[in-house]
């Protein structure tokens, strides 16, 4: 895909609402092993390790540990996986709930953020850079990453980015200019339509696609400025560095590379937190009109995930004086903030201060093992779920089969929310994954709705 296409070149935030890849799935193993490639952001990760508390039903499943293997195509994404991993599991005396939950989602779909947002990022990155150097420090700091599969080239591409990370130069990285030069290239002369275009595009697409909850201008907003979520008062001024990639580009002069922001200028951040919620007070209407937007919706989804993720417990919504729900978040304090008990999983170590998630293992992988896997022994027959995202089902071919464990589950992405496909277009996407799959010994599980479905599930019998 070119970098001038609407959707990018580089998946910053997902192009699906965030799935537990383990929901519904019989967990009687001690290590369950889970490959996740092309999700562009730790969404599902965090779903999934946030509700395995929720199976622990049986001694066997309490002792289950999670392998995740990740493969995307930039290593970009590897960084700002560390940078949100890093957010979630500081220590409370640190970051407070909320102040997690406004640091996560400013930093996940801004174009620019608070000053002091960027101060955490530059305090993290010399962090991280100390970290990528020495994988016995990681493992102390940040046990549940483990970069070791990665080749030194990789490790040396990640030093770098958290280098320009913590530069204070914001001149490097005018993202404004990047934005408005993307939508000048993308809408050519629909830009002095601004904003009937957005309009169209929110209207008759995305709000036919079951996210009718992104209200009017937050996405026009986002589609102006790149800026998606305002929780917290205060000047949204300093340039997102964590948004910024290179793309190489053909010149009479040969290949040239160039930092700019090659991402989604189109569908939004929205879709992956800010369209589902198991909370349905977000969605009730007035005078057919919702009373909450899509960025309420993500507040609640990520302040909630956090919440269960520390605690293996369900956040609840503070109630009104007549009982009833409200939804409106309140600043959790530190002592109701992480209640940890010895027979859970969480642990705060006396060490390092941060929250460690002792089940969990998350493997970052080379960017070009999604065709290498099938060939290497340590990999066959190893994965219990196996997700694809609608960019890299490419990947899906007859030879990944030999990865698969006995009844493997296959979790393939539609095309249901890349607005610039037309119904057909998503209608046959549907048809050739489906074949696909069954070329690599894949039988779908239930019935598809091939307009609606966000995720396709398969299931594999050795």
């Amino acid at each position: 895909m070119a970098a001038t296409d609407a959707f990018g070149s580089i998946t910053w935030w997902g192009f699906s609402p965030a799935l537990d890849l383990l929901e519904n799935i019989q967990q009687d193993k001690d290590v369950i092993n889970l490959l996740v490639i092309g999700a562009g952001d730790l969404r599902h990760v965090l779903k999934t390790i946030a509700h395995q508390w929720r199976k622990k039903t049986t001694k066997t499943c309490s002792r289950s540990r999670i392998h995740i293997y990740i493969i995307e195509n930039n290593l970009e994404l590897y960084a700002r996986a560390m940078l949100f991993l890093s957010i979630i599991l500081e220590s409370p005396e640190n970051l407070g709930l909320q102040e997690k939950t406004e640091l996560f989602l400013e930093l996940y779909g801004n174009s620019m953020v608070r000053q002091q947002s960027c101060d955490y990022v530059q305090k993290m990155s010399t962090e991280f850079i100390k970290w990528v150097n020495d994988f016995d420090l990681l493992a102390q700091k940040l046990p549940c990453i483990d970069l070791s599969q990665l080749k030194y080239k990789e490790v040396d591409a990640l030093e770098a980015i958290f280098k320009f990370w913590r530069n204070r130069e914001n001149r490097e990285f005018e993202i404004d200019k990047y934005w408005d030069l993307r939508l000048r290239q993308h809408l050519g002369v629909r830009y002095d339509a601004i904003p009937n275009v957005f309009d169209w595009d929110l209207s008759m697409k995305l709000h036919h696609k079951d996210a009718d909850i992104i209200h009017t201008s937050e996405y026009k907003q986002w589609r102006q400025t790149g800026v998606a979520y305002e929780i917290r008062d205060g000047s949204y001024n300093v340039p997102n560095r964590t948004l910024a990639s290179g793309v190489l580009f053909k010149t009479n002069d040969g290949r040239v590379a160039r930092r700019g922001y090659w991402g989604d200028i189109l569908v939004s951040p929205f879709i992956a937190w800010g369209i589902e919620s198991e909370e349905k007070s977000f969605f009730k209407k007035s005078n057919q009109l919702y009373t909450k937007t899509a960025g309420n919706v993500a507040e609640y989804n990520v302040t909630s995930l956090i919440y269960e993720l520390l605690n293996e417990d369900k956040y609840v919504l503070p109630s009104t004086e007549d009982g009833c729900q409200t939804a409106t978040l309140e600043e959790i304090t530190e002592e109701d903030e992480v209640v940890i008990t010895e027979d859970k999983g969480t642990k705060i170590s006396s060490e390092n201060t941060s929250i460690q998630l002792p089940n969990v293992k998350i493997h970052f992988m080379p960017l070009s093992s999604g065709t290498e896997l099938h060939k290497k022994n340590k990999f066959r027959q190893l994965f219990d779920v196996v997700y694809l995202s609608n960019s890299m089902v490419h990947l899906l071919t007859p030879e990944m089969k030999s990865i698969f464990s006995d009844k493997a589950v296959l979790i393939l992405e539609t095309a249901k929310y890349m607005l610039e496909l037309k119904e057909e277009q998503s209608i046959e996407f549907v048809k050739k994954v489906r074949a696909m799959a069954a070329n690599a010994g894949c039988k779908v599980v239930d019935s598809i709705d091939e307009k609606k479905d966000v995720h396709i599930r398969f299931k594999y019998n050795l």
